[in-house]
């Protein structure tokens, strides 16, 4: 399996939550291609393991690993059990927090469960992983964590105050983290995608989508790929004095 050379990725171990499908997929496979052993997590052991063999098939290391984090508690104990697992053997110093979900409606008419879903899965979620995960970059003096947050957080957006909070609640997440463990040779960064051509945007009506491109002066929506490339620098070495920062990749759409 080869693609990109991105240094400091070939031979380390990179854990990438929500790596099933979508964006989360792409960024395990161009990994995988720089030559990371991959771990990707979804809620469905079977799903993620299907998508590492599938990559394995192409040349390149990975594995499955069942996480819901929609469950903190559980979360957190195996990803407790994996970083033991894999402390002798360099640890697990590549970080990719992908891991998301939705739950639309405006805010007069969201209740407290729907308000506290995105929540606890995607910041909650980001915390959870992080805090098993990095004092095994501490111990090592190492380690690239990047987080993906989004356009809406910045922004806003209409039916999402829930999933917005959660994505504006990463980028401080990020940068609070980043001035923690500096001083420890570890970064900490975000990527904020804007409208990615993935299945929630292909089910779409034909007008909504195109209402959509009229927002972005590219003229397009992203791919999956253009993400996976931003946080493929972000953990190499070309970006080794990149920290706390947060790399807009939304064709303009937010300037």
């Amino acid at each position: 399996m080869s693609g990109t050379s991105w240094p400091g990725i070939d031979g380390k171990r990179a854990l990438v939550t929500g790596g099933t499908r979508g964006i989360g997929r792409a960024i395990a496979e161009t990994l995988a291609a720089a030559g990371a052993e991959v771990i990707l997590t979804g809620r469905d052991l079977g799903r993620a393991e299907a998508v590492a063999e599938e990559i394995r098939q192409r040349g390149g290391s990975a594995r499955g690993f069942a996480l819901d984090l929609d469950r903190p508690e559980e979360a957190l104990e195996a990803l407790s059990a994996l970083a033991k697992e894999t402390r002798g053997d360099g640890g697990i110093p590549l970080l990719v927090l992908n891991a998301g979900m939705t739950r639309d409606g405006l805010l007069m008419r969201m209740s407290l469960a729907d308000w506290e879903a995105p929540i606890r899965a995607n910041l909650t979620g980001a915390f959870v992983v992080t805090r098993a995960l990095l004092p095994g970059m501490i111990r090592a003096r190492y380690g690239r964590i990047v987080a993906i947050t989004s356009v809406v957080g910045r922004m806003g957006n209409a039916g999402q105050a829930n999933y917005a909070a959660s994505k504006a609640g990463i980028i401080g997440f990020i940068r609070s983290l980043a001035r923690e463990v500096a001083s420890r040779n570890i970064t900490a960064n975000a990527v904020a995608p804007g409208f990615i051509d993935t299945d929630m945007t292909r089910a779409l009506p034909e007008a909504a989508r195109e209402k959509l491109l009229g927002l972005v002066p590219l003229g397009r929506l992203g791919t999956p790929g253009d993400i996976a490339g931003t946080v493929a620098f972000l953990l190499s070495d070309a970006a080794s004095y990149i920290t706390g920062e947060v790399l807009d990749v939304n064709g303009g759409m937010d300037m």
